[in-house]
């Protein structure tokens, strides 16, 4: 018997208004539609920040369209090598044995060898019992020289751990144990630099320390000295479990301070890092008076124009949105698919203050038909509100863009300033893939 897998509304975008949203899951998992907003990062992306990796995909022909596309549309060709499987490996009890001739056969074939490789397999190998370990165990005997590692292009594992938490858990899954520098501290976890005039990076280097990430390294040799680190500091929440298992496997700890926009609670974060670091915190009160006029300015300038903002385009999108009503702004979409512990407050906050504004989800099959609604001008904050309100005057922005503290928040401010006086062209730039990439396009 055939069942629907749209909603009642079909043809319809999907709304709920926030006074009715309950405070867990937003909306029933079903169907979805991708929308064509392609600058969040897939693990083809985060993978190439491990410097002189070769990734080697094993999966079906129709599956490695998608990965050997981002990589030839980020000009990374040269690091990318597949395999590909047939309906007879998935019986014929070759399976293991396939892959590792044909990892072999790859490596054998190149000028140079890599220093690194990420052998990655999906769902089909798992759904066959795939022995991922002894593949691993036979490729790491026959090439000693060569770093191997496991990656999953597994949507079968959303449930458990996401395919892309798990690849930045599998990003760092190369560095070794070394004596640990106490004067050494690592951000952990995330796509993007942290912005070098934000706080935490002048307070992290004002103590004398050496900064280490993974988006600075330009040569393996500075990926493995990352395992001198003596403290694993994660600001996003898809980066918390890397920076989580990497601390455990280093016998350090992790001080995850997650990027926020409330003055206050950025404080609380910096007040924190100091404590952590032994080093008295520096007076912040200059920046932080310039981030909130810097907001207040932005708020004044967009006046009662209509605000969209995604849950791609920040980690907190519930509470920017109260801070910009608090000053003002007229904030009417959050696209998101679920509020964080977190933002519990701001949640609370806007269920009183703005009933109406509406929630919308991220990925809902009818989504489809938001961009042909929208109907009234809007300033979105992302690349998918961006799309689904037809947004030209946007913030053209992904997974916070490395932003963080008071500096982050007024040069927030500033893109939604410049956002409003400037619109984009829509269609070519959210059309980019990995924002921040390198594009053949």
């Amino acid at each position: 018997m055939l069942k629907e897998v749209t909603s009642d509304n079909r043809g319809k975008a999907p709304a709920l208004p926030i006074s009715a949203a309950p405070s867990a899951g937003f909306f029933p998992q079903g169907l979805e539609f991708n929308a064509p907003a392609r600058g969040p990062w897939n693990i083809v992306h985060m993978a190439m920040l491990i410097p002189e990796l070769r990734q080697i995909y094993i999966c079906a022909q129709g599956c490695l369209r998608g990965v050997i596309l981002t990589a030839a549309e980020m000009n990374a060709l040269d690091r990318m090598s597949w395999v590909s499987v047939s309906e007879s490996d998935v019986f014929d009890g070759t399976m293991e044995q396939k892959v590792i001739d044909g990892v072999s056969d790859i490596i054998c074939r190149l000028d140079r060898k890599p220093r690194a490789v990420m052998v990655v397999l999906s769902c089909i190998h798992f759904f066959a019992g795939c022995d991922f370990e002894m593949i691993l165990d036979e490729l790491r005997q026959r090439y000693p020289e060569i770093g191997f590692t496991d990656g999953y292009m597994n949507p079968t594992m959303r449930k458990t751990m996401a395919p892309d938490i798990r690849m930045r858990v599998q990003n760092y899954s190369l560095i070794g144990k070394l004596p640990a520098d106490e004067r050494s501290v690592g951000i952990i976890g995330n796509d993007f630099e942290t912005d070098s005039e934000s706080e935490l990076v002048k307070i992290i280097k004002g103590a004398g320390l050496t900064l280490k990430d993974l988006t600075l390294c330009k040569t393996y040799d500075e990926y493995l000295a990352m395992g001198d680190i003596s403290l694993a500091v994660t600001t996003m929440p898809t980066g918390f479990t890397a920076g989580k298992i990497l601390a455990e496997r280093l016998g350090i700890d992790q001080l995850h301070l997650p990027t926020c926009y409330e003055p206050d609670k950025i404080q609380e974060q910096l007040d924190r890092l100091c404590e952590r670091l032994g080093t008295v915190c520096p007076d912040l009160s200059k920046e932080r008076q310039e981030a909130e006029n810097a907001l207040k300015n932005a708020c004044e300038r967009i006046g009662d124009i209509p605000v969209a903002i995604d849950a791609t385009a920040v980690p907190r999108p519930f509470e920017l949105a109260a801070l910009l009503h608090k000053n003002g702004a007229n904030v009417r979409h959050i696209v998101a698919d679920a509020v964080s512990a977190d933002e519990a407050e701001a949640f609370e906050y806007l269920r009183e203050n703005q009933p109406d504004l509406l929630i919308h989800p991220t990925a809902g099959a009818d989504m489809y038909y938001a961009a042909s609604e929208a109907a009234e001008k809007t300033l979105a904050i992302g690349q998918k509100s961006a799309y689904y309100f037809a947004a030209d005057n946007f913030v053209n922005i992904v997974l916070g863009g490395g932003l963080y503290g008071f500096t982050g928040l007024r040069k927030l401010a500033e893109m939604i300033t410049d956002a409003y006086d400037t619109p984009k062209d829509r269609r070519k730039v959210i059309q980019h893939k990995g924002f921040g990439c390198e594009s053949c396009l």
